[in-house]
Order: structure tokens, then C-alpha cells, then sequence
């Protein structure tokens, strides 16, 4: 009965409603990936763009705030790959919204790692999501989501002193 019922609550949603309830996430998702306020508002933006596109399949999805969360990760990893062939070795100078990022330690310690064991670190430790889903998202096994969480933990201790997991 409680799938039937989901199913009803899942068709009768507006996408409106939708938006109302995950956008928010979406962007505290992106931002935990990326670093920088605008950068998340941006692909929270697009991947909602995207969802709306799409809405009438979504919606009829067993988890659409999921399929926002993988559209959000993908959309991230996709910036970063053009940036890296775009950008020079150094990178772009940064401005002072990047700097002020910087600034964090956790921001900080979170651009040290490999984006693979950030997004599973992101999507399980903050978003709340478990291996299952998170490997979902990530298009990899929950097993290979345990190790990569595994190995960023083992990367942020030394960086994060002061206790913080």
C-alpha cells in the first residue's frame, strides 16, 4: 500500500513543488563539490533546467530528487573536464569570491581531494545518502563508494586538525 500511495504522491507532484523541496540541496550539494557559491547555484540551476525538460518521465521516477542529485554531479564533473583542457597549467588567477572560499578550511581540504572520493565523501558524510545511492549517482558499485569515502577520510585527517569529519 505505502508504494501505491508513493506512486500517487510521485504523479501528483508539481515540478514546482519539486523545485521548492530540492533546490535548496541541490545547492548545498553543488557547492560542497565545487567550492564556490556561484559555481553551485549555477549547476543546481541547470540540472533543475534539465529536470524540468524532463519532467513528465522524472516524475514518475522511483527517487527524482536522485536523478536531480546525478544530473548535478555530472553536470560538475563535465565542468570541470573542459576546464582542465581549456584552462592554462596554472589555472585561472583567482578572484576574490575564490580566495574567500579558500579561506575555509574544509573548502579547502575538500579541493584536495580526488573528485571521485569528493562526490562519494559529499553525496553519504553531508547529503545523508547511503552507499547504495551514492553509487547510483556515481555510476560506480556502493562497495567502490565505501573505499573512496574510506581513502578521503584518510586524506582530510591530516588537513582538518581540529577534529573535524
Amino acid at each position: 500500500m505505502a508504494t501505491a500511495e508513493a506512486a500517487v504522491d510521485r504523479v501528483s507532484l508539481t515540478f514546482e513543488a519539486f523545485f521548492e523541496r530540492e533546490y535548496a540541496p541541490l545547492v548545498r550539494l553543488a557547492y560542497l563539490l565545487s567550492g564556490d557559491r556561484a559555481e553551485a547555484e549555477e549547476i543546481a540551476q541547470e540540472a533543475m533546467a534539465r529536470v524540468c525538460e524532463r519532467w513528465d518521465r522524472v516524475r514518475d521516477m522511483e527517487s527524482p530528487g536522485g536523478y536531480a542529485n546525478r544530473v548535478a554531479v555530472n553536470l560538475y564533473r563535465r565542468r570541470r573536464r573542459l576546464l582542465r583542457r581549456f584552462l592554462p597549467a596554472g589555472g585561472a588567477a583567482a578572484d576574490p569570491e575564490d580566495e574567500a572560499v579558500a579561506r575555509s578550511d574544509i573548502a579547502s581540504a575538500l579541493r584536495t581531494l580526488p573528485t571521485g572520493e569528493r562526490a562519494a565523501l559529499v553525496l553519504v558524510v553531508w547529503m545523508g545518502l547511503d552507499a547504495s545511492e551514492a553509487g547510483t549517482i556515481l555510476g560506480v558499485r556502493p562497495a567502490s563508494v565505501r573505499s573512496r569515502i574510506h581513502r578521503a577520510k584518510q586524506r582530510l585527517r591530516p588537513l582538518l586538525e581540529d577534529g573535524h569529519e
